[in-house]
Order: C-alpha cells, then structure tokens, then sequence
C-alpha cells in the first residue's frame, strides 16, 4: 500500500516551482491534495499532473495576502475532511534585489504578509486539523539567505528568518502532540522566480524543482520523526 494512502495534504504555493513539483508525488503515494495557490490556471496544470498519476486534488484559489481568506482554511478543511495529515507550505514572495535602504515599503509590507505573517495564520488554523491526526506532519520552505546573509537580499532573508524562528517555536511548543515540523531548505533552483532575479544565469545552472521534490516526501510520512529543525537540501555532486 502506497505510504500516504488516504491521507489529506494542503500544499500552498501548488501552481509552480517546488510546490506544483511535489504534489504528483505526495498523489503518487496515494494522498489526497488540497492544492493552494492565486491563480486557478496554474492549480488546473498542477491537477492535471495530479491525474496522470493517478491521483485526486481540491483545488483552492487563494491569495495568502489576504489574511482573511487564510482564517478560513482552517474551517472549510475542518468540514470537508475534519483532519490534516500534512502540509506543505512553499508560496512566497521573492522580493526584489536591491540594497535594505532602497527597499519599497509596500513591496516589503507584501513580502511580510505572505513570507510571515500568511504562515503564522495557516499555523494557526491548521494546528487544530493537524492535532486530529495520528501524524501530522509540516513542511515549510525557507532558504540559506536566513542563516547567511547576502547582499541586496534583506528583506527576503529577513522573512525567511523570521518564518524559521516562527515554525521552530512552534515546534518546541508542539513537542507532545502527534505533530512534527520542520523547515526545508532546497538550495537554489531553477524556478522563475529566480530567473527573474538572476536573469543572466543559465536555465541549467540550477537543478529543477523536479529533481529535488523527492527530497520532501520522507519528511511527509507518518514514520518520520524529524522535528524542530532546518533540514538543508544539497544535491549530490
């Protein structure tokens, strides 16, 4: 029996990069997928890879910006499924490069709320699904930029920062109960995102989302005990 048979996941940030890569192998495994992201064209190509292999997903368009809107995640899961047994949070905001004192308050403003402040409210309207599980596991995506500090990235690296002391707070808070968190970091990609930033890198010079969600699906099985750490992702040379 595939490992996550009959088990329900939200992945945020599903419609590309890490997220929209992962979800046909967490379906593969046989989970049910709630799949997050802003926009319905992008979740419906998630979904078709969902299908092909086999798998099931409810799609959910959502913008993290709106912190209403994510208070209610909670509760719709809460009647659809009345469990969580996984999540995998991978929507951010990159942000723009540019020196900490040029940085656009609105810009940064945007990148808080969806880096930080949409994770600590998923945090707390999923804690409740995820205690309802025999395992329920969290994954959230941070980034080297937290622990090392770079250049022209400061308000990315600061949010990152601020989301790995946020989920490992949690994490000690969360010690006795069935649920395990951890941080993922997966190393530079080649994702748009990034293109946009580095535009002159090759498309090759960064492995593909692809080659690195396999990476995820041991910290989704109910057997994994890691916890309360950042677990970095580095490829094999």
């Amino acid at each position: 029996m595939a490992v996550l048979a009959g088990r329900v996941v939200l992945v945020t940030g599903a419609s590309r990069g890490l997220g929209a890569a992962v979800a046909p192998l967490l379906a593969a495994q046989g989970a049910h997928l709630v799949l997050l992201a802003r926009t319905r064209g992008g979740l419906e190509e998630t979904d078709d890879a969902v299908r092909q292999v086999g798998g099931h997903a409810t799609l959910l368009p959502l913008d993290l910006a709106d912190g209403d809107a994510v208070d209610r995640i909670g509760p719709s899961l809460w009647r659809r499924f009345g469990r969580l047994d996984g999540l995998v949070a991978c929507a951010a905001v990159l942000g723009r490069s540019t020196p900490v004192a040029h940085g656009d308050p609105d810009w940064f403003e945007l990148l808080w709320r969806v880096n930080v402040v949409a994770n600590a409210r998923l945090i707390r309207s999923l804690e409740p699904l995820l205690r309802r599980s025999d395992a329920g596991r969290a994954v959230f995506l941070t980034c080297g930029f937290a622990r090392r500090p770079r250049a022209y990235f400061g308000h990315y690296g600061a949010s990152k920062a601020a989301l790995e002391a946020l989920v490992l707070s949690w994490a000690r808070e969360i010690e006795r109960t069935p649920i395990r968190a951890v941080l993922f970091d997966p190393g530079p990609m080649a994702t748009r995102l990034r293109a946009e930033v580095f535009p002159t890198e090759s498309p090759t010079a960064q492995p593909h989302p692809a080659a690195v969600a396999p990476a995820l699906l041991p910290l989704l099985r109910p057997d994994s005990h890691s916890h309360g750490v950042v677990i970095e992702h580095r490829p094999r040379a």
